[in-house]
């Protein structure tokens, strides 16, 4: 039951055929057998349980939730369960999951038939961190849910990729709507200027379907448009003769590994050879456009940090010598070395005789990347097909050879220029690769086209058949000890 669709398990919470309680329970089972995962922060179970049962409640009189972001306000509108927060890097400040205070997202697939039948194993003597992989991030904990059939959907947030990157490396649809869209009202901010709330699900179709529920101006937010939004039932596309896609050449990037280029070339291929019309294109400008971005990203994080100082939001240290001393003891213990590094540098980019070379010049740029977008969509093209990472999930013990910002620069370098132009783009989970880790492709759609975007996505989905993760056992780290745990297997 797990396995089902949104629209499948919603029809069969309609006619009766489970209860929101029975699907809650089940979800809340597979989450404590897969533990190890690290997905989530906090299991509100009995939150969860206490919701399902108002769920039930809710198709005789109604539910009215508490406050919450409005993303999960709509949700919880809409009769949606809520089991818990996910794991992610500190302030969604990452690429890999491996840098939050509650310790790194393992992924799915670590524990996947799939690849344990391609990489030696290991005993349970041998470290604990050996072996399994990275979920990406910084929605790593997300995406592992949505893998492991924890969830149906997840929430994320993409600012860099930040949920396409896990997306692709745990094997789901990892979605990134257009910016001003989806109300950010709720969503604690990283660059203002690009975060967008991120959708996770394990195909495309769901994510059309909780877009639905999502999208739409909110008063509370600013930023959103405030054309009203239609929801929209994908289309089963059958003819592709008369799409054309783009194939930008800037990304053949360097450190992107012969799987995933070949992948990518099977995949132009593949709509080559249905009918469509694939083309190279060319965006000069985005070979800049991670360097402009991390000059971007610091300078909005020193300014949005600053409202964590100790009196109003945050961490409150102890030391009260001073004003000053209390806030430099307070954001020293409250960020991790990633976030203070990056308000550090923000705040330099920002001084008065840097602001122009800086932070001016990242705009100018950001706008050069912009109207690459914008010809290229004028010029005939639809959708446009690109690599989502360079490589699928390295162990995490390679991860972490790297520094914070190292990594994040090679891992956004794919996904990120489509948030500085404000596009939807989404990850599609296409092919294994010889590890028997997922290897996705990203989707760039035009501003506002998600239908044609998913649309395309669908039909690439369906063609490629992406395998279904195969889990075997799932074990818990305890007191240094690799014991097991209840199996979680499935056919």
């Amino acid at each position: 039951m797990l396995r089902a669709s949104l629209r499948q398990i919603s029809l069969a919470l309609k006619e009766g055929r489970v209860t929101p309680t029975e699907l809650c329970q089940r979800c809340l089972a597979l989450i404590r057998s897969t533990q190890v995962l690290n997905a989530y922060i906090t299991v509100a179970e009995e939150t969860a349980l206490k919701q399902a049962e108002e769920a039930e409640e809710r198709y005789r009189r109604g539910y009215v939730p508490p406050y919450n972001a409005t993303v999960v306000q709509k949700l919880l509108d809409q009769g949606a369960v809520l089991l818990g927060k996910t794991n992610l890097d500190e302030f969604a400040m990452g690429s890999g999951s491996t840098d939050g205070v509650f310790g790194p997202v393992r992924n799915p697939w670590s524990y996947s038939r799939q690849y344990k039948e391609k990489v030696a194993s290991r005993s349970d003597s041998e470290p604990e961190n050996s072996n399994w992989v990275i979920a990406g991030g910084s929605s790593g904990g997300s995406a592992a849910a949505v893998s492991a059939f924890t969830c149906f959907a997840a929430l994320g947030s993409d600012t860099g990729g930040s949920t396409r990157n896990p997306a692709a490396h745990c094997g789901v649809v990892g979605l990134k709507p257009t910016y001003g869209l989806i109300s950010r009202h709720g969503l604690i901010p990283l660059v203002n200027s690009m975060d967008v709330p991120g959708i996770l699900t394990r195909c495309v179709d769901d994510a059309a379907v909780v877009l639905g529920t999502l999208a739409g101006h909110d008063p509370k937010d600013s930023t959103t448009v405030q054309d009203t939004f239609q929801p929209f039932a994908l289309p089963s596309l059958t003819d592709v003769s008369k799409l054309c896609v783009g194939i930008p050449k800037e990304y053949h990037v360097p450190g992107l590994s012969s799987e995933i280029l070949a992948v990518w070339s099977k995949a132009a291929d593949l709509f080559k050879n249905a009918g469509a019309k694939v083309v190279e294109v060319s965006l000069p400008h985005t070979c800049y456009s991670i360097v402009c971005y991390h000059v971007l990203c610091a300078a909005e994080v020193a300014s949005n940090m600053a409202r964590f100082d100790g009196l109003e939001y945050g961490h409150r240290s102890d030391v009260n010598k001073s004003t000053e001393s209390m806030y430099a003891a307070t954001r020293r213990e409250g960020f991790n070395d990633v976030v203070r590094g990056r308000i550090l540098s923000g705040n330099y980019f920002l001084l008065k005789q840097n602001y122009e070379d800086y932070f001016v010049k990242a705009q100018k740029v950001r706008r050069l990347i912009a109207n690459d977008f914008v010809k290229v969509f004028g010029s005939g093209i639809d959708i446009l097909l690109t690599p989502t990472t360079l490589s699928d999930a390295v162990p995490y013990v390679e991860f972490i050879k790297e520094d914070n910002r190292t990594r994040s620069t090679q891992d956004d370098i794919l996904t990120q220029a489509a948030n500085m132009a404000g596009l939807p783009a989404v990850n599609v989970p296409t092919a294994l690769s010889g590890r028997g880790l997922p290897i996705g492709l990203q989707f760039i759609g035009r501003s506002f086209q998600e239908k044609q975007l998913l649309t395309v996505a669908k039909w690439f989905e369906k063609q490629v058949q992406f395998p279904m993760i195969q889990l075997e056992e799932v074990k818990k780290y305890d007191n240094g000890v690799l014991q097991h745990q209840e199996s979680a297997s499935y056919s």
